[in-house]
């Protein structure tokens, strides 16, 4: 049930024929695990929190950084040296206290992602590197969870959907993120966000785009991302939309999987 305050806090959700008051109880229902409190966490947390989800959880190891600030909205100046954790916690808090948080101020890894992903319905991975983003995702298939996935490049970011425990109707497999990209980039390819720069403003769009994704998920209107990847392009301000589907070769949920636990990730 919501509260006279929540009911005037979500008006403008509420009054949405297609989010209402029963979408509105789910999203009060729902808990929401950020992976990564960093460019694309911070606008996710702070809109999923100004949102109503009821329960929201944040992994990062990290402290704030000065260089952070260009694009980590949900950390302040005062915040340097701090986890990020607990500054965004804070920040949410202040924000809505109706939201609970739960911190882990560690790094996901091998030993602990299904225990920790047990304790959410959705997972939202804004995290920064190639292993985290292929951890989360065989995670997320052995633990039966969906989850909204993005990336930022220097002017560019994508946004998926991920439902790989799930078929369509017609019984086909949904993709995983290995039928979108089937192996990471060789280490040193791709340069990192501190190498090549990123434009703060894109990091507030996409990880905004992941927060509606995510509530689209929870009170279930629309068509969501899973089989399209959303592609950004900040220079040309172009939005495209690609379709891919189910590979019958992917080492995950193909005809002949090699990858049966997390072990591979060490």
């Amino acid at each position: 049930m919501l509260s006279p305050e929540e009911i005037e806090r979500y008006a403008r959700h509420i009054v949405l024929h297609e989010v209402g008051g029963p979408g509105q109880a789910a999203l009060k229902r729902a808990r929401v695990l950020v992976v990564g409190a960093g460019g694309l966490g911070a606008p996710l947390l702070m809109y999923l929190a100004a949102a109503g989800v009821g329960t929201l959880g944040v992994i990062d190891d990290d402290t704030v950084s000065l260089s952070n600030l260009q694009r980590q909205v949900i950390h302040g100046t005062p915040d340097v040296g701090r986890p990020k954790v607990e500054s965004a916690a804070e920040a949410v808090r202040r924000l809505n206290p109706h939201v609970k948080m739960q911190t882990h101020p560690v790094r996901l890894t091998a030993a602990n992602a299904l225990d920790i992903l047990a304790e959410y319905d959705v997972i939202a991975d804004g995290s920064d590197n190639f292993s985290t983003r292929y951890l989360v995702s065989d995670a997320c298939y052995f633990a039966r969870k969906p989850l909204v996935t993005a990336a930022l490049g220097t002017f560019d970011g994508t946004l998926t959907t991920i439902r790989a425990h799930e078929t369509k109707p017609d019984g086909t497999p949904n993709p995983t993120y290995r039928c979108l990209f089937p192996e990471p980039p060789p280490p040193g390819t791709v340069p990192t966000c501190a190498e090549a720069g990123v434009l703060g403003a894109l990091a507030g769009v996409v990880g905004s785009l992941m927060a509606l994704e995510v509530v689209r998920e929870i009170v279930g209107f629309g068509e969501g991302l899973v089989g399209r990847v959303l592609m950004i392009d900040a220079r040309a301000m172009r939005f495209a939309t690609l379709d891919y589907a189910w590979d019958p070769e992917n080492p995950l949920t193909g005809r002949n999987p090699s990858i049966r636990d997390l072990s591979s990730h060490g």
